[in-house]
Formats: C-alpha cells, structure tokens, sequence
C-alpha cells in the first residue's frame, strides 16, 4: 500500500459516456409502487452529504466530503443541479443529481442507491427516471455520465444497457484523504 502522507493513492479508470437524442436502451421497469421519486429543491448541506456520504461511501466519493459547506451550499442553491431522492417506506433509497451547467447537455453527476438499497431491484428504473428527467432538462437531448472501476461494478453495464456509449476511458490517480476514514480496496490502490 502506497501512502503518501496522510493520504492513500488509488487509481481508477473513469469511463465518459453519452446518451445520444432519440437513442433508447433496453426497456427498463418503472419505479415499484411502495417507491416515489422526489426532488429536493436546495437540499440542506447536511442532507446533501448524507446522500452524498452514504451512497458513495462504499465507492470511493471524496470530493464533495472535503468541500467547504459554502462550497455545497452554493451548489445546492443553483438552479441548474437537481437533486432528485427515491424514497421507499419512508426513508432515501438512493439519489441522482442532474448538472446542466456546462451546456447543452445534462450531466448525471451522482447516481446510486443507499447500501440497504443495493440488490432490491430498484437501480435500473431509478436511471430510468434519472434519464427521462435529464433528457426533458437537455437542450440538445442528450445525456452524459460517468463512472469508474470504483464504483459497483454494475454501474457500466447498465449504463451501457440503458443506451449510453463509451467516449473515452481514462487512467485518473486519486490521492484520497486518509481522514476520511473511507474502506479503500486493495485492488484500487497504486
């Protein structure tokens, strides 16, 4: 293991992917009944990094833990990133955050399922809706996201069967913050 002060360095592959106007994957199921999809208009720092936190714990999401609350804040509060939250008996199943500040396009930003959440079934049609939401928000109808050899491993299938196309692949070196106290696989690390 390779620790450079008080961080670890891992590296990933980050695959950069589009969803092209008018291109459809697979059909996907709807949301199950017993689950509703909310958006959270301006999100409070704290529920934000309890999304961001418990999703992404798992995965290797760093970046926005060591962003300044202004930072978060300041996010949130800009009309062009929706926050959107799957709820099921009462509780976040999961979320996406949808980014349209850069373009024409819509960026799935963040998308995943709360740990209690991963293996119900629910992650295919949350994309689904994630995807029918990003496209009504695009100006060129299309949808980008990414994802990397950190996150589950099913994330790039089914991007790929919801229709998404590879553009790139590239190599990234992530020195992460040891005090962050995230489960680093062995196999991530450089």
């Amino acid at each position: 293991m390779l620790t450079m002060g008080d961080t670890t360095r891992i590296a990933v592959d980050v695959t950069f992917l589009r969803l092209d106007p008018g291109v459809t994957g697979q059909p996907v199921p709807a949301l199950p009944p017993d689950v509703s999809l909310v958006r959270v208009a301006a999100p409070s720092v704290a529920f934000y990094r309890y999304l961001y936190g418990t999703v992404g714990g798992a995965y290797c999401w760093w970046l926005r833990r060591v962003a300044p609350d202004a930072e978060i804040a300041a996010l949130m509060a800009d009309p062009s990133i929706q926050i959107h939250v799957a709820m099921r008996g009462g509780e976040p199943a999961g979320f996406f955050e949808l980014d349209s500040r850069a373009g024409s396009d819509v960026n799935i930003g963040y998308f995943g399922l709360m740990p209690h959440a991963v293996g119900t079934g629910i992650g295919a049609a949350l994309l689904g809706e994630a995807i029918r939401i990003a496209r009504a928000a695009s100006r060129s109808g299309s949808v980008r996201v990414n994802t990397c050899t950190a996150d589950h491993p099913r994330a790039l299938p089914t991007y790929l069967r919801a229709g998404f196309r590879p553009l790139r692949t590239v190599r990234e070196i992530w020195d992460i913050p040891d005090r962050l106290g995230l489960a680093i696989p062995d196999r991530l690390r450089a």
